[in-house]
């Protein structure tokens, strides 16, 4: 149940109604965070921005989707205030690991996955257990060090076929990958976890997330990055379908956002919510925005057209979020537009590509 918009923080009474005021709140009164995932796309912005408000942070990532170098830029950015990171290379999947570092933690932010609708249809064993075995043992740790709340990120998937739109919280289909059923499974075990021990949680579906730090390596990547790195060495780009699908882009500082006031938020329970923009972009749309603005903000001119090639298995035809849920719970605002969004990481992945 949602509490007044003066929230009990630490034993003080604050006004929590924007994240600017939520932000005040934690520089004054820092709290201890555990971060998995933390050398990720998500996980180091989030990292960045936690150790920017003066946070305790412990943070762990065994580098298996994780790049030293986000660290490093990290690193880089926050200055002194790194010296309030604790470090640890390893796998949240071990209950020991977790368990030390869940001590006198106040709240857990599990970004820590192997996301990938294709790569969990290639190999559904090893995204069960990082993502399902891994849910499981940080939520049995927090549950036992008596952590305030877990946010972790859950997924958009999890609609599965269902042909509503906007998708509302409550209303699901069936999933249509293995990736999809192990953030629903995710949800479900947070909730048993309310329900038994008491441990609040909060799951952000995202919607298609982007910006700084978000890798165009492998062949699982997401489909921005590696349009851009593409465009950028001038190479051929290719859409799946015929490009009318279209999707909730979002980029990662509203993200982050939702993520702390989620965590902060004072919510009794364990819930999903969808964290997007509430809006629908087409692949041919985004491909346009791209070339667009790798034109006017960076000098780079792409003249080829799409190659459209079949579609994928396992992808869902067309993505839109209401996120009224998240607004009225924890004061959700996305402030970054797509458009403003994928300028801000044109300028970066052109910056750090070449």
């Amino acid at each position: 149940m949602l509490k007044d918009d003066v929230e009990n923080f630490g034993g003080i009474k604050m006004n929590f109604k924007s994240y600017c005021d939520l932000k005040i709140m934690l520089q004054n009164k820092p709290q201890k965070w555990l971060l998995t995932g933390a050398a990720g796309f998500i996980g180091s912005n989030l990292l960045q921005e936690l150790l920017e408000l003066d946070q305790k942070v412990v943070a762990i990532d065994n580098f298996s989707n994780g790049l030293q170098s986000n660290l490093d830029e990290v690193k880089k950015s926050v200055g002194e205030r790194w010296r309030n990171l604790q470090f640890i290379e390893g796998d949240f999947c071990q209950k020991d690991i977790m368990l030390d570092l869940c001590d006198e933690v106040d709240y857990v932010l599990h970004q820590g996955a192997l996301g990938s609708v294709p790569r969990s249809i290639n190999d559904p064993l090893t995204s069960n257990r990082h993502n399902v075995e891994g849910q499981l043992t940080i939520l049995t740790a927090a549950k036992e060090k008596g952590v305030k709340k877990v946010v972790f990120a859950s997924s958009s998937s999890v609609y599965g076929d269902h042909p509503d739109l906007p998708k509302m919280e409550e209303k699901i289909g069936e999933q249509l990958s293995p990736y999809a059923v192990s953030k629903y499974v995710n949800e479900l075990y947070a909730s048993v976890f309310y329900k038994n021990f008491g441990l609040s949680s909060a799951g952000l579906r995202y919607f298609n997330v982007f910006g700084r730090r978000q890798s165009p390596k492998g062949p699982y990547a997401a489909v921005i990055p590696i349009w851009i790195q593409s465009m950028i060495r001038g190479e051929d780009v290719c859409i799946f379908g015929d490009g009318k699908t279209s999707r909730d882009f979002c980029y990662v500082r509203n993200v982050i956002e939702a993520n702390i006031q989620a965590a902060c938020a004072k919510v009794e329970g364990a819930y999903a919510y969808n964290i997007a923009l509430s809006d629908q972009t087409s692949l041919n749309d985004l491909f346009s925005y791209l070339k667009e603005f790798l034109s006017s903000e960076c000098g780079i001119n792409y003249n080829k057209d799409p190659v459209y090639k079949d579609f994928r298995k396992g992808d869902v035809r067309h993505s839109r979020a209401n996120i009224e849920k998240a607004q009225k719970d924890f004061k959700y605002n996305p402030e970054v537009r797509v458009e403003d969004g994928l300028r801000k990481a044109i300028k970066w992945y052109v910056e750090t590509l070449r």
